[in-house]
């Protein structure tokens, strides 16, 4: 079900030209690159072909190490997304085979500031995010869903002061709630529901950076508002 036809991949072209083999040859990368270690050096060497049984072996072996590292990713954090058994299996063998094409699209873009595995291991641990979130959104139920701010419990069994007091810091939230605008209340109900980052950001085409920010300013602004209304000390 999950197996991926790695010669197909590979032949993927960048730019829709073909080379002779059906695929396109992968750009040269460029000249005045740092010292690369001798490992390094095979891998780029072997990859930049574009072409040949040499591209060919190299790409099997580096989809193969691909796959381990998105099994041990998807399997790590999967759980966190609600995304078990076969499902894992298949969102890893995409999200290697998804970054062995970006790997090789990309190969010009190799410095050497790093190892060649260190570098093309980030592409799928980046893809393994993506899919991670797309899949949340997809096979779970979760959505950004203002409305269950309405369903804040009027009573929390306590005396009837406290429970007075804790209802209308209640209010008052969801008052300061309505001062957001419309992305920064669309970010904290979904942070405060336990919407993972990665599954908000991919959903919401953004970052985690972006969200932070976002979080930040929606913290402050509520902040605000709730000193403003005596239900917080500024010094608090």
């Amino acid at each position: 079900m999950h197996s991926v036809d790695v010669r197909k991949t590979c032949h993927s072209a960048p730019d829709g030209r073909a080379g002779s083999s059906g695929c396109a040859p992968a750009a040269r990368p460029a000249e005045g690159l740092g010292q690369l270690d001798p490992e390094s050096a095979a891998w780029v060497d072997a990859l930049s072909d574009g072409r040949g049984p040499q591209y060919e072996q190299a790409c099997t072996r580096l989809h193969e190490m691909l796959v381990r590292i998105a099994m041990n990713e998807v399997f790590r954090r999967g759980p966190r997304y609600r995304i078990t058994g076969p499902e894992l299996n298949d969102l890893a063998h995409q999200a290697a085979a998804d970054a062995l094409m970006r790997i090789t699209r990309k190969i010009r873009e190799f410095r050497g500031d790093a190892r060649f595995t260190t570098w093309a291991f980030r592409f799928v641990v980046l893809e393994v995010s993506s899919k991670l979130g797309r899949h949340f959104w997809r096979l779970s139920n979760a959505r950004v869903d203002l409305d269950e701010w309405a369903q804040v419990p009027d009573r929390s069994g306590i005396d009837p002061v406290s429970h007075w007091q804790a209802r209308e810091l209640v209010e008052a939230v969801r008052d300061a709630i309505q001062t957001l605008s419309a992305r920064q209340r669309q970010v904290f109900t979904a942070v405060v529901n336990g919407v993972p980052l990665e599954a908000l950001a991919s959903e919401l085409e953004t970052n985690r950076n972006a969200l932070y920010k976002t979080m930040f300013d929606a913290r402050k602004k509520l902040r605000a508002q709730l000193i403003a209304g005596g239900h917080l000390s500024a010094a608090g």
